[in-house]
């Protein structure tokens, strides 16, 4: 899901945050993206490399549905449940201490049941 509008606090190459802890700016979601509820999304940019191709964060979104076209992510959730749906793949289940992958590319439906944070690295 999208990160791009959050400014990344310098930190030194080695640094540990409490996830749950983290203090989240709002992030716009497309209106066009929500497909039932009213999700609000936020999020923390906490590394970006110089070249910008690389993205370590925290991000957040309430219940509801959402479509989104994926970046090559990794990630670690920390709370809250979805389920992803992946266009002609899998159905993924996420809960607290899912890793998660997902391809550039490709094309998704989240339906978050609970609010769910994440946190997670992102290659351009």
């Amino acid at each position: 899901m999208s990160t791009s509008d959050h400014s990344a606090t310098p930190a030194p190459a080695s640094f540990s945050v409490s996830v749950a802890d983290v203090e989240l700016e709002a992030d716009d979601l497309d209106p066009a993206q929500i497909v039932s509820g009213e999700p609000v999304v936020t999020g923390k940019v906490l590394w970006e490399s110089a070249d910008g191709k690389q993205v370590r964060g925290i991000w957040q979104i309430t219940p509801g549905v959402v479509t989104d076209v994926e970046a090559n992510e990794l990630f670690v959730v920390v709370s809250g449940r979805a389920t992803v749906e992946v266009e002609g793949g899998a159905t993924l289940e996420l809960g607290p201490g899912s890793a998660c992958v997902l391809r550039e590319g490709d094309r998704t439906t989240w339906t978050v049941h609970e609010t769910l944070r994440k946190a997670y690295h992102i290659s351009c």
